[in-house]
């Protein structure tokens, strides 16, 4: 016999034991499902007004926030922290970061879970691109109020907000004293972010100081903060080489690694401050630490060496990268070149020039200009000509250098009608000589009896709206004696008061 479901005895049973099922509102799974559809209401309210965020429109319509409250309380569930982080995201994409007071009142005084950390962090960033600052502060200060114990991760962010402003960088230490309070330890990531900002505002010197403290606090070295305080006290030259090379010292005494990429950037300040011989101890080093130096680093050093005057040593270099297979580039064959001629050796940088060319590596003007300058000041101006013909020749530009190189070599071998010529012709160019240079070929005309192409000669000055100076100007009246007309006295006068 089948027992009816429905009587007497199976109800008293099913009370007595309490089987009877509960109710499907108070399942879990309900639960779920009701919070599902509430976001559904939610994200549905922000498709609609998010595609408006600068109409007026947008401003009378209901409040996200409101939406949020009435779509949850119509299921009868609470609001999730995850329904109050895309209410938060969602104004700040579109531009309505004046409704988030709102918004964290009622995280604060209504909701009763323990809001997650990541939620103020997006906040604090998005506070940050817009400007407001003291707002990403107030709200770090207030994060234990949402029931959230503020970490390391919270700090670090609004530090790296206020590190991207100058005018916010005095405020940070009162914030890092009063981490403190909030039970915020500082850790080796908080140190990354403060020297990070330091030298993005050329405070290498206050970078230093950090990094010394980091290192009393024990902890290690991070090699992409020591590169980055590497290349810009390198960039800034904040620092004399002496210290450069002290806290180089200091940092590698404490675990400190350098790449390929330090050692360049050390080298290239050395070679800044034209001190060779120390450009050769980072190269030694970096051999020493298994690094293959470059050319680019060689060439670096031989720079220095150059510029310090050790001739003997630059040689010797030139033999090693050589030796060490380094194929040199046109960088570093005009350094060399610059060497030889500096050592009065003319005749070994032109069969440079010719092995070079041989090898492949075509001359530029900075190695014409080079052997120019040694020719010129040698006296070997027939030498000098044929250079520039070889220039023109190979279809190499004539830059400002160069025509400044031969007219000082014409002008001090008082060649002065080929040095109008090549005035003339870089008038043409738009490129003008230096006043010093103008007033030795006005004076020398003018002591030629060449006044009145003297005079011509600075109407085209004139007319190029470049003033030749003062100087050149007295020249030409000092000397001309009588052969100015009246007219072109007062013309003079009033060029030389201008």
């Amino acid at each position: 016999m089948v027992r009816n479901p429905l009587s007497d005895s199976s109800n008293k049973y099913l009370r007595k034991f309490r089987k009877w099922p509960h109710s499907p509102y108070k399942t879990f799974w309900h639960h779920n499902f009701g919070q599902h559809q509430a976001m559904q209401i939610l994200v549905q309210a922000a498709t609609a007004t998010s595609p408006l965020p600068s109409s007026n429109d947008n401003l009378n319509m209901p409040s996200l926030l409101s939406t949020l409250i009435h779509s949850f309380k119509t299921y009868n569930c609470d609001p999730t922290p995850n329904a109050y982080y895309f209410l938060i995201k969602t104004l700040s994409r579109t531009s309505r970061l004046h409704e988030i007071p709102l918004v964290l009142d009622q995280l604060e005084r209504v909701e009763k879970f323990e809001t997650p950390e990541f939620m103020f962090g997006y906040l604090i960033r998005d506070y940050g691109r817009a400007g407001k600052f003291q707002e990403a502060i107030d709200l770090f200060y207030r994060i234990p109020k949402f029931r959230c114990v503020p970490t390391i991760c919270s700090l670090n962010l609004l530090l790296s907000v206020l590190c991207r402003n100058r005018e916010c960088l005095k405020l940070v230490p009162l914030i890092l004293l009063k981490s403190r309070g909030m039970n915020i330890r500082i850790e080796e990531s908080t140190f990354g972010v403060l020297i990070k900002g330091l030298c993005r505002y050329n405070r290498v010197g206050y970078a230093i100081e950090m990094l010394y403290c980091m290192i009393e606090d024990g902890y290690h070295l991070d090699d992409k903060i020591c590169s980055l305080i590497v290349s810009s006290f390198c960039d800034q030259n904040d620092l004399t080489f002496k210290e450069a090379l002290g806290v180089w010292g200091d940092m590698k005494k404490f675990g400190f690694c350098p790449r390929m990429m330090d050692y360049s950037n050390l080298i290239r300040f050395l070679g800044k401050k034209e001190k060779g011989r120390d450009a050769m101890g980072i190269l030694n080093q970096m051999k020493e630490d298994g690094i293959k130096p470059d050319i680019v680093c060689y060439t670096m050093v031989l720079s220095a060496v150059v510029a310090e005057g050790n001739y003997v040593k630059a040689h010797e270099l030139f033999d090693e990268l050589l030796v060490l297979g380094l194929v040199p580039d046109i960088y570093t064959y005009n350094v060399y070149i610059n060497c030889l001629c500096k050592e009065d050796n003319v005749e070994e940088a032109l069969k440079m020039v010719s092995s070079m060319e041989d090898l492949g590596c075509n001359s530029n003007v900075v190695t014409y200009n080079t052997l120019l300058a040694s020719l010129c000041e040698a006296g070997e101006l027939s030498r000098a000509r044929g250079l520039l013909k070889e220039m023109k020749m190979k279809r190499i530009e004539l830059n400002l250098h160069t025509y400044r190189i031969m007219l000082d070599g014409l002008v001090c071998k008082a060649e002065i009608t080929e040095a109008c010529s090549l005035l003339d012709e870089m008038l043409e160019k738009c490129l003008y000589p230096r006043s010093s240079t103008i007033y030795n070929i006005i004076y020398e005309m003018c002591q030629k009896g060449l006044v009145t192409e003297a005079l011509e000669l600075m109407e085209k000055f004139s007319a190029k709206s470049f003033p030749p100076g003062a100087r050149a100007w007295e020249a030409l009246l000092l000397n001309s004696g009588a052969k100015l007309s009246y007219s072109e006295a007062i013309l003079a006068d009033l060029v030389k008061a201008n």
